[in-house]
């Protein structure tokens, strides 16, 4: 029997492809410190788990194809506070997560053979939705030395063709960390808009900017009003990953046509989700600004902790909770399978997400690996500092 080629050009996530090794470690005894996956430990507000439990209608419906509205009305007052007074709840499409808003979009905009330009290092399962739609990732080269940015005009110029049809960014980063500048936004949307391109941007990460940059999206250039697709979620913003409600936002209607034949395709996302991530769009600025510091004290700890690894290529993020960094072994993915099967610190080791599944290119991220510092401050410590001895001890094996 035949399976897709397009199925078969996609890769499992490097995020989740050492979780054997992870189970067989912990079967041993070793207590593991998870630096490998985005999963926030912040409490979700009990705001949502509220709403839904105050659900009282007799049967649990589908939820309109476009979304709840209590839902599109939170996320339209959420922009409106940004600035963006001219959008509406038709701006707004609900999804199942930033992963579906993602996979939506591809699908409306790429045609075999198609090609869209993504700075890499990038989110691995970007290249599973352009894959499966059938476009190509056309990569923008970045370095570790130089911080992993990208919003080099000449550079991305000179990547567009007759087949490009959209750039896509993530600001902040994952897994990088980089934030742009005001200044690289509104020059993407220039290029966007001059070139007649869509401008796809995951702004899941919005709120983690650590560095002065303030809270930007690049809705706010009116030059590039019908070219720019805005990827959300509350995964990140609120920890609540599994929810699973997203949503796109758009000021172009005809694409926002086009996305709701795959909103009704699916029918809906789910209606007990949507009302509770509704709720928790009412959460005060108090709440963002802890969480924001908590977050920028374990990335300067993280951070700090790294760079006296000797070796190791790192500069400090901006943004998101995530660093990317050259580290001082052959392979980050041998090393994290030896991590795991061979090392031990008093009981401890670490899982890390190896860099090459990252890229595009060939032979790119090999010495690269991303942490997420999302576990408890004292948690990161430790983990920081078994991560050095293993590396030592991998290097010395």
């Amino acid at each position: 029997m035949k399976f897709s080629p397009k199925i078969q050009r996609c890769e499992l996530s490097p995020m989740r492809k050492y979780a054997p090794y992870a189970d067989a470690a912990r079967a041993r005894g070793l207590r593991i410190f998870p630096l490998n996956l985005g999963q926030p430990d912040i409490a979700t507000p009990k705001a949502f788990f509220d709403a839904v439990k105050g659900f009282d209608a007799p049967v649990l419906e589908y939820a309109p194809s476009d979304g709840v509205p209590a839902y599109l009305q939170a996320v339209c007052g959420y922009y409106h506070r940004l600035g963006h007074t001219d959008l509406g709840t038709g701006n707004i499409l609900a999804t199942n997560g930033g992963s579906e808003a993602l996979w939506i979009t591809m699908s409306c905009l790429l045609s075999d053979g198609d090609e869209i330009i993504v700075p890499e290092p990038y989110y691995p399962n970007y290249s599973t939705f352009i894959t499966l739609s059938g476009g190509v990732v056309r990569p923008i080269p970045t370095t570790p030395e130089e911080g992993y940015h990208y919003a080099d005009r000449k550079k991305i110029e000179s990547l567009i063709n007759e087949r490009t049809r959209a750039i896509m960014i993530t600001n902040p980063g994952n897994p990088t960390g980089a934030v742009l500048t005001r200044a690289e936004m509104k020059m993407l949307a220039g290029l966007a808009h001059e070139r007649g391109l869509f401008l796809v941007a995951d702004e899941v990460y919005r709120e983690f900017s650590y560095d002065g940059e303030q809270l930007a999206s690049m809705l706010e250039f009116p030059e590039a009003a019908e070219n720019v697709i805005v990827i959300d979620s509350v995964s990140k913003r609120f920890s609540a990953c599994g929810a699973r409600v997203g949503a796109i936002i758009s000021r172009n209607t005809e694409f926002l046509s086009e996305a709701m034949k795959c909103c009704q395709g699916r029918l809906c996302t789910a209606t007990l989700d949507q009302v509770g991530a509704a709720a928790l769009y009412n959460e005060g600025p108090e709440y963002f600004a802890a969480v924001k510091e908590e977050y920028r004290r374990r990335r300067d700890t993280a951070y700090e902790m790294l760079v006296q690894i000797p070796g190791v290529v790192c500069r400090k993020p901006e943004g998101a909770f995530y660093l990317m960094a050259k580290l001082p072994v052959d392979s980050t993915d041998k090393f994290q399978v030896w991590m795991l099967e061979h090392f031990s610190a008093s009981g401890d080791t670490v899982m890390i997400t190896p860099g090459e599944g990252f890229y595009t290119t060939p032979g790119k991220g090999v010495n690269e690996a991303r942490l997420a510092y999302v576990i408890q401050h004292d948690e990161l410590v430790r983990a920081m500092r078994v991560l050095a001895e293993g590396i030592e001890a991998y290097n010395n094996r």
